[in-house]
């Protein structure tokens, strides 16, 4: 059987090379469409294992799709300086987040996202500047409401690239910032620095405010209100522990570990596990289909030889053999080919979502995603051209040659 496959594929050199091409092709389909699959789910869990907090503490409802700008805790600052008090907690700080519009000129205002922190870090990835840094008192329990300012009083403002470049600004320069047209043109803000960590957080272009100053902005100083409060755990503590001693001790929120924030967001968004799950049970289905069709195909077009074997005295068995043969090494070569292929067309698709969309690793290639494309190559491919070779025996007969 194997030399007799073998004998095959070296006698039509040019099928034998289409359908190597055409296996590698059904591989790349696989893998390439569930790496996207991985990556929709991963992206937003990347996010948050990006901030570098152990503990995240809400109020329900949070509205996703309104980007938090519910800011549903109130009296933030004293909040999170109860948790800072707390032995088993480093530090906590509250983070809001608000729809803002941005602007060069008070005619030309653009609606973007803006998340509220007390200071940027050197994790922020600046492509310009350095960032800013609040003296807010946000864990020593003396920014209480009554004595935070209504109006903005840093005026400083971190920049996602695409606006940055959108409004043809650099840091040093000014823009109009406010959470309505009307108001923006009232108030001015440097731009200290040009970074896109919030953006990757939240999958779209985000700036970075003073907290207090975004307070100001939406009228919510007098009532500190925060979207979260978060929090890092001390070194050695278990953030699940602390986080569940939290839920005891505040029974009016929703104190999350981070790995349990991923999957609260992700419920809340059930949009991406379904496009997720389709895209990967589209893989699935399509690497199906086209292997079926492929090997059929295999089989039918070698109908004329399969029926010069049978005519002298080769069993069914045998026949079907040969083409699980050839099914074998077809797979085999053309799932390494395919696989081979996935990262570079990976790297090309992720450098174009980046540009479009902002996602820089929107494709993910984990070993889980070669592997399925490689076993679903070999083993659905041997099976299947084992079954039409089967098939394609039945019917070998000497009427063919005839």
């Amino acid at each position: 059987m194997v030399g007799l496959a073998v004998s095959q594929l070296r006698r039509s050199p040019g099928r034998t090379v289409l359908t190597v091409f055409a296996v590698a092709l059904a591989v790349l389909s696989v893998t390439l469409l569930a790496s996207l699959g991985v990556g929709v789910v991963e992206t937003g869990e990347d996010g948050l294992d990006s901030s570098s907090r152990d503990i995240w503490i809400s109020s329900d409802p949070i509205d996703p799709s309104a980007s938090g700008t519910e800011n549903p805790i109130v009296g933030a600052h004293t909040v999170s300086a109860e948790v800072s008090e707390r032995e088993d907690v480093s530090s906590a700080a509250p983070l809001a987040m608000h729809d803002v519009y941005i602007g060069t000129s008070p005619d030309d205002l653009e609606r973007t996202s803006a998340v509220g922190v007390h200071e940027t870090h050197d994790g922020f990835g600046f492509e310009e500047g350095e960032g800013f840094e609040t003296d807010t008192n946000a864990s020593d329990g003396d920014g209480v409401a009554d004595e935070r300012p209504t109006d903005p009083d840093v005026e400083e403002i971190v920049l996602d690239p695409d606006t940055a470049e959108e409004h043809d600004v650099s840091v040093g320069e000014t823009v109009y910032v406010g959470t309505a047209r009307e108001s923006a043109p009232n108030y001015e803000f440097t731009v200290v620095g040009i970074a896109e960590y919030y953006s990757q957080f939240l999958g779209s272009d985000t700036e970075a405010i003073p907290l207090g100053d975004l307070q100001a902005l939406g009228g919510t100083a007098g009532t500190d209100r925060a979207t979260f409060i978060t929090a890092s755990v001390a070194d050695g503590e278990d953030p699940n522990a602390v986080a569940a001693e939290l839920d005891d001790d505040y029974p009016e929120y929703d104190v999350r570990a981070n790995d349990e924030q991923v999957g609260a967001m992700i419920e809340e968004r059930p949009l991406v596990i379904a496009s997720g799950t389709t895209l990967v049970g589209l893989a699935l289905v399509g690497g199906i289909v086209l292997t079926v069709n492929l090997f059929a195909l295999v089989a039918y077009q070698q109908r004329d030889e399969l029926a010069a074997l049978r005519a002298i005295g080769l069993s069914r068995w045998v026949l079907a053999g040969t083409i699980a043969v050839q099914g074998f090494l077809i797979s085999l070569v053309g799932g390494v080919f395919g696989l081979a292929l996935t990262p570079l067309f990976a790297a090309g698709l992720n450098h174009l979502s980046a540009s479009i969309v902002g996602f820089d690793e929107l494709l993910r290639t984990p070993p889980e995603v070669y592997l399925l494309g490689l076993t679903l190559s070999i083993a659905l491919g041997t099976v299947v051209a084992l079954v039409t070779g089967w098939r394609g025996a039945r019917y070998a007969r000497l009427e063919h040659l005839e």
